[in-house]
């Protein structure tokens, strides 16, 4: 049976970084505060002159190298991002630009920390159908620039990054088993941004009630996330006959780490097979699993033949998992 297969992964987030020390001195919060409720110790910020696409292209480029494939074999471009450079045109379209993949199809999703597994499932589809045989999957985020800096409960949670996979064909069994997606909008207003769309168009009065910047009601996306990411877990492994102790490697979206423990408790995944890199990232919504899994892969934490379950939750609200033999 032909399967969709990660040939490559890469990763890229910007040189600068914001200690939880650094936020100290910015706004009303400690280290302490935000270690013990999140887990985070520092996150990486973009600079002028960086967007999305920088990190999103970057990601691609390493990912095509890891993967042994030239920029001109992919076929399509999908960037996860909720950050994009522009409304249009797509982030993914400047990153085929920007590599030179001129045979390359180019659009963006909106899932939100979703975004990424929204990205594998479409593509999973069209490989297995025949419709394409080589594409790049990338989750790209510039959260910096939609946080409101002044809000504590929220400013210390998110960074910048891109993760990327390279996908191609596999008749060896080996690759991805299969993806499930899910959503409901019922509970948009738990996490979302307000400004600058059609709704809230840009103005004075935006400006002034800071409409650009996200918002959430952090306790009760804590109750749905780790609901839908245990119960997208056990649909995944249902779904191909599998159980958790089959999983080697069980990559959830690093959002907070209580999230994290709560759903590897109710899972019964034992700490040594879940990967975590919060502590250093923060939250980068769809660019953290990618880069998650490139730092698995890069690391040697990931060999041929292991069972990974990746698990996500995002706003809209958005959940998805899937899963893979490497």
């Amino acid at each position: 049976m032909l399967r969709p297969v990660i040939l490559g992964t890469g990763c890229a987030v910007p040189a600068k970084i914001l200690t939880n020390a650094d936020l100290e001195r910015m706004v009303d919060t400690t280290d302490e505060w935000i270690t013990s409720r999140t887990g985070i110790a520092e996150r990486h910020i973009a600079s002028s002159g960086e967007y999305t696409s920088t990190f999103a292209t970057k990601a691609a480029e390493l990912a095509l190298e890891k993967a042994g494939v030239t920029a001109d074999e992919i076929e399509l471009i999908v960037v996860a991002t909720v950050t994009p450079d522009f409304p249009f045109p797509s982030t993914a379209c400047l990153v085929q630009n920007n590599i030179k993949a001129s045979r390359a199809a180019a659009f963006d999703i909106s899932a939100a920390c979703s975004g990424f597994l929204y990205g594998l499932s479409l593509v999973e589809k069209m490989i297995i159908t025949g419709s394409i045989s080589k594409a790049l999957v990338i989750g790209a985020e510039v959260l910096s620039r939609v946080v409101d800096w002044s809000d504590r409960n929220t400013c210390c949670l998110f960074g910048d990054g891109a993760g990327a996979v390279v996908l191609g064909t596999s008749q060896s069994g080996n690759g991805i088993l299969s993806t499930h997606i899910h959503s409901d909008g019922s509970y948009w207003d738990l996490l979302f941004q307000p400004g600058i769309g059609n709704r809230n168009p840009a103005s004075k009065k935006a400006l002034e009630e800071r409409l650009m910047f996200l918002q959430m009601q952090g306790n009760e996306v804590f109750k749905l996330a780790v609901r839908a990411m245990e119960d997208a877990a056990h649909e995944a492994l249902d779904a191909n006959d599998l159980k958790l102790d089959d999983i080697d490697l069980f990559i959830p979206h690093q959002a907070n780490r209580r999230i994290i423990d709560a759903i590897g408790k109710r899972l019964g995944i034992n700490n040594d097979r879940i990967f975590v890199n919060l502590h250093k990232y923060g939250n980068t919504s769809a660019a953290s699993i990618p880069i998650a899994l490139d730092e698995a892969n890069r690391s040697g934490r990931i060999q041929p033949g292991n069972l990974l379950l990746l698990d996500s939750f995002g706003g809209g609200l958005t959940w998805a998992s899937t899963l893979i033999r490497w």
